[in-house]
């Protein structure tokens, strides 16, 4: 629980008429300094630059509560874990009028998110040229959103998306450097002994994935380790 030394400046959207009453001014300014605060941290956490709009909902006029003291009025995120998208704070008064309040609101975020430059097709190879970065409300994304174009570069997507979609690690995946078919290297090595031999792959395979590939030479068939295009490796 956090408690509230003082009122913030209203940098706040909010539909709120400008006479409000002193309680409806306590109430909105100790929820918006609240969120400020742990917006601020959560966007440090991130490590990443963005800029962010709170809106509170309308606080019903009519309110008959004290007015708290500054030194005994806290806040406290109720839900949910971070302060992004939907959120509700609960504000307490500690006086010796108690009281609990909770305040609805909106925090938007807007960050640099990776997006496609132009329709693409399921299981293309992105490439630098497909993708590009725009600032996003991020708030409401369900999946986890990349914001380097590395992340992404080299990774097949697993459907079709439109122009200006938000690239997702939900939309891409590895692709895959070895075919079903494909003649490969098999490595072996168990520290102080190393061999090679000629293979051919059974499965295809991501690199990192685990396949079946058969020695070519004794027509044995093994799982290998993807380690890079024709490259396959086994341990001893």
């Amino acid at each position: 629980m956090r408690f509230i030394t003082g009122c913030a400046a209203l940098a706040i959207i909010f539909s709120t008429p400008l006479y409000a009453n002193p309680l409806i001014e306590q109430l909105i300014g100790a929820t918006n300094q609240f969120l400020e605060q742990e917006v601020e941290e959560h966007i440090a956490r991130l490590g990443q630059p963005a800029r962010y709009e709170i809106k509170l909902n309308r606080l019903d006029a009519r309110l008959r509560l004290p007015i708290c003291p500054e030194d005994q009025l806290s806040a406290e995120l109720e839900s949910p874990k971070v302060p992004v998208g939907r959120v509700t704070v609960r504000l307490g008064c500690d006086s010796s009028s108690p009281w609990r309040l909770f305040v609805p609101g909106q925090v938007s975020l807007y960050q640099q998110v990776l997006v496609s430059a132009r329709p693409l097709a399921r299981l293309s190879v992105l490439s630098a040229n497909d993708l590009t970065l725009q600032e996003r409300d991020t708030s409401m994304l369900r999946d986890k959103y990349l914001v380097d174009v590395q992340q992404a570069v080299g990774m097949r997507l697993t459907r079709p998306v439109a122009p200006d979609t938000i690239i997702t690690f939900a939309l891409i995946e590895q692709d895959e450097i070895i075919r079903r078919g494909d003649k490969v290297v098999i490595s072996a090595d168990n520290g102080s002994v190393s061999v090679r031999m000629p293979g051919e792959a059974m499965e295809s395979g991501a690199k990192g994935a685990q396949i079946r590939v058969r020695n070519t030479r004794s027509d044995r068939e093994v799982k290998a380790r993807v380690t890079g295009p024709g490259q396959v490796r086994v341990d001893l």
